[in-house]
């Protein structure tokens, strides 16, 4: 009897602490990694790192993919880089340990003609990237975790919340993913009629420069403080691409539905759009020459600043509302401050010409890479705040055009070019 009491006792214990603990699987839910996930960095396209970056480095190593790159890389949680190359033989999506001379980790080849997709780190090291009419996931090393078929090529791939991964395609699929599984969750939007479901390639061209045959040539942004996806779509027949919004609610059946459309920027936009920190702002380039800036809730207009050149790529935006804004050729370096019913220019380079999107590390550093003499390129250190230049570094034989800078959770900093080469620079 006295041993009977005793099973009881503790089964009850155990019981009862089981219950205390409630369901813990969460911590192992994909959640994006603590460097640079992706391409632009967050999920809002924001280019920004709340790390106080280094203003001095030193260039550790350089190395070249043997191809071309249409994307920045991606910077996992460890000490792993991401790159996604257009090579004609070998290897394209490889991943090396940036703290060791880009010394290869792995490699496997995919289907070519995804090159403007950078891959996308988890917290765990598992990578996410598309080919043509497929996603696909990898973990720390190369063997495929699963794959999955898609209508088109997947844009940068974006972590909504944990598990939950954003899938959208140049030809307008819309896919909510099971990060750990690949499966679908819900049923797919498609937001473009008529698109040949067996022609994955189809307008693949026209996505570099934005034209009508690419429907969706940028990756989307997310806006988590109003849980609503934004994207650029180029409809058939029509004179330009319009914003569109797609709420995300993860407790509902179907978790995105389309919210609005919005053709305010009546010249159409070009690149990604950016949310803000609090997800009640869209920012992103008119083909106008200006900054808009829209109400991410129904895509209404806040305001635009008139620029007198075209960014090709993103602005950079801090928590606080400092937009630096996109490079490209003819760039100038240019911080915008949200008044809130207009954009106050807060300072303004004319000598230097921003030929990438501006990362923010912290308050007081940021980074882009310039063009230097008649035919260089140089990494620039600058403070956000008031544009002054705090150091340069010549990327030696830069060829092409520079992709982007990514910034590692331990203040290095990764350069590429379109003709392949990655810089990897370390604070000194």
């Amino acid at each position: 009897m006295f041993r009977r009491l005793i099973v009881l006792a503790s089964t009850a214990l155990i019981t009862s602490a089981l219950a205390g603990c409630g369901n813990t699987d969460s911590w192992v839910e994909a959640h994006a990694s603590d460097g640079w996930p992706a391409q632009y960095g967050n999920a809002a396209n924001s280019s920004y790192t709340a790390l106080a970056g280094a203003e001095a480095l030193k260039l550790e190593w350089s190395r070249s993919v043997k191809g071309e790159l249409g994307a920045s890389v991606a910077l996992g949680s460890g000490q792993y880089l991401g790159v996604n190359a257009q090579t004609r033989a070998g290897c394209s999506l490889m991943v090396w340990e940036v703290d060791n001379n880009g010394r290869q980790r792995w490699c496997t080849r995919l289907w070519q003609g995804g090159e403007l997709a950078s891959p996308l780190f988890d917290g765990f090291d598992n990578l996410y990237i598309g080919q043509p009419g497929a996603m696909l996931s990898f973990p720390p090393t190369q063997w495929i975790r699963w794959r999955k078929p898609v209508i088109g090529m997947p844009t940068t791939a974006r972590i909504l919340e944990p598990g939950h991964l954003l899938v959208v395609t140049h030809l307008g699929q819309v896919l909510l993913f099971d990060a750990h599984r690949g499966s679908v969750i819900g049923t797919p939007l498609d937001l473009v009629a008529g698109v040949n479901p067996t022609d994955a390639q189809r307008g693949l061209s026209d996505c570099r420069l934005g034209r009508p045959r690419c429907p969706v040539a940028a990756a989307p942004a997310f806006a988590s403080g109003s849980s609503m996806v934004v994207l650029s779509v180029w409809q058939p027949n029509t004179p330009a691409n319009v914003l569109v919004g797609l709420k995300y609610r993860s407790d509902r059946n179907p978790m995105l539905t389309q919210a609005w459309t919005s053709d305010a920027v009546k010249a159409g936009v070009i690149a990604s759009p950016v949310a803000s920190a609090d997800g009640s702002t869209i920012y992103v380039n008119g083909r106008d020459q200006k900054l808009w800036a829209l109400n991410a809730a129904d895509g209404e207009p806040k305001w635009s600043t008139p620029l007198d050149f075209l960014p090709q790529t993103p602005p950079s935006v801090s928590p606080d509302g400092l937009i630096i804004v996109g490079g490209g050729p003819g760039a100038k370096l240019v911080a915008i401050r949200d008044g809130g019913d207009r954009g106050e220019v807060a300072w303004s380079r004319d000598n230097v010409e921003p030929l990438t999107t501006s990362s923010q590390a912290g308050e007081n550093v940021a980074y882009t890479v310039v063009k230097d003499g008649d035919d260089g390129q140089a990494l620039l250190v600058f403070d956000p705040t008031d544009g002054r230049t705090v150091n340069s570094y010549p990327l030696p034989e830069a060829e092409g055009y520079p992709v982007g800078v990514s910034i590692a959770h331990d203040g290095r900093v990764v350069a590429a070019t379109s003709a392949g080469q990655v810089y990897g620079f370390a604070p000194e």
